[in-house]
């Protein structure tokens, strides 16, 4: 969807609940990569603050998703995030630790929202009523800015990990597959960080014996 587009239909959303019922929108950032963990973000909007340029993460650059974030940080009623770790993703495979995430990230919330909206088809368990919208992170400016959370969070914690495996370029490919990063788990072989579960690390481990990572 066009940048234009994924705001407007954003914007219009944001006002569908009333004013009484805080509203909290979920998204997650890294259910594909390699590394590192999944983060979801929750977060509840002002419905009388409304935050110009709000839109589903992937359609802003990194700098304008960096802005947002400082913005929503400062305007929204509330915000919070929350992670499942690779041992977490592998133990219980990706879809349930998102789901978690989800959940821990909704849980950690200042203010309890009365209705959760959440990005894609599937809820977690959560104590009050959730909705799950396909294509929610274009059309919900809630579900936008938590887009915008956990992509900005996620990042940097791919930064974290790019200054203790600098050979990798965490810092680039943000743990998913690329050739670049595919290349450096055959030179290198796979780091704690990596999702032992997830096909490309899981051959290399068996080729090595189960052999370390670093």
């Amino acid at each position: 969807m066009p940048l234009a587009h994924a705001q407007a239909a954003a914007r219009q959303y944001a006002f569908d609940w009333g004013d009484g019922d805080l509203v909290a929108g979920v998204d997650e950032a890294g259910r594909g990569p390699l590394a590192g963990p999944v983060v979801a973000a929750a977060v509840i909007l002002d419905p009388h603050d409304s935050i110009d340029g709000v839109a589903d993460s992937k359609a802003l650059s990194a700098a304008r998703r960096e802005r947002l974030y400082d913005a929503i940080h400062a305007r929204a009623r509330a915000v919070a995030v929350g992670l499942a770790s690779v041992e977490e993703i592998d133990r219980l495979n990706i879809l349930q630790a998102t789901l978690l995430a989800m959940q821990r990230a909704v849980n950690a919330l200042p203010l309890r929202p009365a209705r959760v909206l959440v990005d894609g088809n599937r809820v977690p368990v959560l104590p009050m009523p959730a909705e799950a919208i396909v294509g929610g992170d274009a059309s919900v400016a809630a579900i936008a800015a938590a887009s915008i959370v956990a992509k900005v969070t996620r990042d940097r914690l791919m930064d974290e990990l790019h200054r203790l495996h600098p050979d990798y370029g965490f810092d680039r490919h943000r743990g998913y597959g690329t050739a670049q990063h595919l290349q450096a788990l055959v030179r290198l072989g796979p780091t704690p960080a990596h999702r032992r579960s997830f096909a490309p690390v899981a051959r290399l481990l068996r080729a090595a014996g189960e052999g370390g990572g670093r």
